[in-house]
């Protein structure tokens, strides 16, 4: 794969992920009802929503940038947390498997990304 084809689907991921996890951010933020419905049937407490949404802004916002390496990394890590928490919390209350779909979908979603931007960062360095 050239670098301008790497250069490109790595940005289209970029922005796609960095979207999803900005409405997710709003949506927890500013508790949204289907948060809530979530939370309350999986155990949590109501004030992790703005908890969650407020790191999920910080974590998007890290994703997008790519000066600071290592506090992107951390974003990554952040939200592989998040996704395979919200797998694991699913599974646990008994949930059907298609509810488990959606975080896996972003995980894999998530680790495509990653792999694109360690590429980008070669075609950059190369």
């Amino acid at each position: 794969m050239n670098a301008k084809v790497i250069k490109i689907i790595y940005w289209i991921l970029t922005v796609l992920f960095v979207l999803a996890m900005l409405g997710d951010a709003y949506g927890g933020i500013t508790k949204q009802e289907a948060g809530q419905v979530v939370l309350r049937h999986l155990g949590y407490p109501m004030y992790l929503l703005v908890i969650t949404g407020v790191f999920k802004l910080f974590g998007a916002i890290a994703i997008a940038q790519n000066g600071w390496k290592t506090i992107k990394e951390w974003a990554f890590a952040g939200f592989f947390i998040n996704f395979v928490g919200a797998v694991a919390s699913r599974a646990a209350m008994g949930d059907a498997f298609g509810l488990l779909i959606p975080p896996i979908v972003m995980l894999v979603i998530m680790f495509i990304l990653y792999y694109f931007w360690k590429q980008y960062n070669k075609t950059k360095t190369a």
